[in-house]
């Protein structure tokens, strides 16, 4: 077997992870809009040929798997996150490959650079099993990491160049309808009952709407973040917010795109764009196309949806890789 390659000599604010979940288009887009991600490059590793082609890694005669390498700092975001994201990307359970892409090529995997993220791997892994999660073995490989080779150009970026071809190849594969059912939180309506003021409730597990300019944040200023208040998970920057006027907190963009999902909404006679939660599943509000520039769009997100995190609370509250965001 080759060497192992390792971040040995690499800047203390730059290091390298390598993760195989299948498909690699499906993940680039899930890291490369984090903090801290510096590039997410497509290609293959694994195996025994030297600079496979596509062709060759699919025909399985290489042994490699696709795979993504990341170049990120470790400083603003640390190896234990880029594993939470990769683990819910995938199904761990599978060794024949990913949802309907099936053999080698398509295995899954975490090949660690150095010690340190063997260890941090080895622990995710046990403690997703521990979790109960899922009734059948993890099955995801550890190994060390071994010569990366970029895919071809085409593949670079395909969620960007074939942006409707990548979005029906993610459903069609059965990879988001495996993500929605597995990694969403899990509801407890009467826990939420007792967690959540009514309104609060009504609006984000009944698509309510609170009414305007009685929201605890339409008018709010203060820097920090604005997070789901079912699950947690970051969502909106108040760099990003601005006044739109309507009585609803508004801003031109979440933190990442792949941290709200959109639905077509045709409630009350009309068609809208509904905009909740990614892992909570929360009802946020909607985006409409008549926001300033330069994304050109307005999230208009009822306050119950939302909790807020200071800018001086981030670290304390476990988003320190957004403090980046107010220096």
């Amino acid at each position: 077997m080759d060497q192992p390659i390792t971040n040995n000599g690499a800047s203390q604010t730059e290091a390298k992870a390598m993760f195989a979940g299948g498909c690699f288009w499906c993940m680039v887009s899930p890291f490369e809009e984090m903090p801290g991600i510096i590039s997410v490059v497509s290609g293959y590793t694994g195996g025994h040929t030297v600079n496979p082609t596509y062709q060759e890694v699919c025909s399985e005669t290489t042994g490699h798997a696709e795979a993504v390498q990341i170049t990120y700092d470790p400083q603003v975001f640390p190896y234990e996150k880029l594993l939470n994201i990769f683990w819910m990307q995938i199904d761990p359970t599978d060794a024949g490959g990913q949802f309907h892409d099936r053999g080698e090529s398509y295995r899954t995997g975490i090949y660690y650079y150095d010690e340190k993220q063997r260890e941090l791997a080895e622990a995710s892994k046990q403690e997703l099993a521990a979790s109960g999660r899922f009734d059948r073995p993890i099955v995801t490989e550890i190994e060390p990491a071994q010569a990366f080779y970029p895919a071809e150009d085409y593949h670079q970026g395909y969620h960007k160049t074939n942006a409707y071809r990548y979005k029906m190849y993610r459903k069609g594969s059965g990879r988001d309808a495996f993500i929605s059912q597995n990694w969403t939180v899990k509801k407890d309506k009467d826990e939420l009952k007792q967690r959540l003021t009514p309104i609060q409730y009504e609006v984000t597990q009944n698509s309510g709407t609170e009414r305007p300019f009685t929201g605890e944040y339409w008018d709010h200023t203060e820097d920090g973040i604005y997070v789901d208040i079912v699950s947690g998970e970051p969502l909106f920057s108040s760099r990003d917010k601005y006044d739109a006027g309507c009585g609803w907190p508004s801003f031109t963009k979440p933190l990442q795109s792949s941290a709200v999902a959109e639905h077509t909404d045709t409630s009350h006679y009309m068609v809208r764009v509904e905009v909740r939660s990614k892992e909570g599943d929360s009802h946020l509000g909607h985006v409409f196309d008549d926001g300033p520039q330069p994304t050109g769009l307005r999230y208009c997100i009822n306050s119950a949806s939302l909790r807020f995190v200071d800018k001086d609370q981030l670290e304390q509250e476990g988003y320190g890789e957004y403090r980046y965001l107010f220096e």
